[in-house]
C-alpha cells in the first residue's frame, strides 16, 4: 500500500499559477514511476506528466508541455517521495481533478494503463 498526501489545488483564472504537490510514503521503493494525471467532468482521466524514479525521464502531455513542470524530491531514507506540479499560464481547459499515481510498470502516462496506486485527488479550477 501507498499513502498519499496531496495538496495545492484550488481556484485561480486564466494565466495564473498554481503548484501541486504529492506526498508518497509505503510501498515505493519499487516503482517505475510517478506522474500527475486529471479528469474533467464527462472526460477520460488523461495523463499529465509523469517522472521516473531518478528524474532521468520526464513526460509531459502535449496540452501541458512548456507550462506544467514535474520535479520530484526524495527524502533521506528514501521513505517519502515528493511529487510537485508546478502549474503556469493556466487555461480554463486545465480544469479538473488531478490526482498524483505510482506505477510499479510502465511510465504513468496513460490512466487505464497504470498497474500501482491512485492518490484522492485536488481539485483545480480556472475560469476566464
Amino acid at each position: 500500500q501507498v499513502q498519499f498526501l496531496e495538496s495545492g489545488g484550488g481556484s485561480v483564472q486564466a494565466g495564473g499559477s498554481l503548484r501541486l504537490s504529492c506526498a508518497a510514503s509505503g510501498h515505493i521503493w519499487n516503482r517505475n514511476c510517478m506522474g500527475w494525471f486529471r479528469q474533467a467532468p464527462g472526460k477520460e482521466r488523461e495523463g499529465v506528466a509523469s517522472i521516473s524514479p531518478r528524474g532521468g525521464t520526464i513526460i509531459y502531455s502535449d496540452s501541458v508541455k512548456g507550462r506544467f513542470t514535474i520535479s520530484q524530491t526524495i527524502s533521506q531514507d528514501d521513505a517519502t517521495v515528493t511529487v510537485l506540479l508546478q502549474m503556469n499560464s493556466l487555461k480554463p481547459e486545465d480544469t479538473g481533478m488531478y490526482y498524483c499515481a505510482i506505477g510499479y510498470i510502465g511510465d504513468c502516462t496513460v490512466a487505464t494503463d497504470l498497474k500501482g496506486y491512485w492518490g484522492q485527488g485536488t481539485q483545480v479550477t480556472v475560469s476566464s
